[in-house]
């Protein structure tokens, strides 16, 4: 299941996600409320960790304009706030659950896995569908135009991480983060092998590059 927090405290972000992606959990991180908003508005999230003191737009705010557009991905606040009327306030625009910093990572895990169990077979990732190309992210299958192309476990997962933001620049430090855990410290230029893997797989057009910049799945 894919995962986005929500948190412009970096180093709890990225700690979170590191033990997040442990429990077997695909986990995207963005620093930024109005960021946050974009990204879990894709709705290829199965759930949102998100914080409420955040730049650009608050927690509270983020929370209620996505449940306004109709989003009713599971939502965990987390804020260093305390007291009955602020957990009111973030039930109240539509969070699922709230928690209060400091909080145990045990219990973080616990109500994340109790979230996703209560939506149940809700939750399930949708197909990813650009132009004729069929991305299944629970199933992990790819679909080209009907027929299913066999891909390794890293290709689909670098696929995936070009498929939830299609037609928009992935940097290669967004992939690595996702893909290779962001504590990898070996060449990020293997990207560019898994890259031309696809392409073959997929035809040469699918994947273009933005030089300096990354790369951008497209309809073709």
């Amino acid at each position: 299941m894919r995962l986005l927090i929500v948190e412009d405290e970096k180093r709890l972000a990225v700690s979170l996600a590191k033990g997040l992606r442990a429990e077997g959990f695909a986990v995207d991180v963005v620093h930024d409320g109005l960021e946050g908003l974009h990204r879990a508005g894709e709705g290829v999230y199965d759930l949102v960790v998100l914080d409420i003191m955040l730049p650009g737009m608050n927690g509270y705010r983020v929370c209620a304009a996505l449940r306004a557009a109709g989003h009713d991905v599971p939502i965990l606040m987390l804020t260093a706030k305390d007291g009955e009327y602020d957990e009111a306030e973030g039930l109240d625009t539509g969070a699922d659950d709230y928690l209060t910093k400091p909080f145990s990572y045990v219990v973080l895990v616990a109500r994340v896995k109790a979230l996703l169990r209560r939506r149940g077979s809700s939750g399930a990732s949708p197909v990813l569908r650009i132009g004729g190309l069929g991305v299944d992210t629970a199933a992990h299958r790819v679909f080209r135009d009907g027929t299913e192309v066999a891909l390794t476990a890293k290709e689909f997962a670098v696929l995936e991480q070009l498929a939830v933001r299609a037609g928009e620049v992935v940097g290669k430090p967004e992939i690595l983060e996702h893909v290779w855990d962001f504590a990898y410290d070996g060449d990020p230029n293997i990207i560019e092998v898994y890259i031309s893997a696809l392409r073959r797989k997929l035809g040469a057009s699918a994947i273009q590059t933005v030089r300096g910049a990354g790369y951008r799945l497209v309809a073709s």
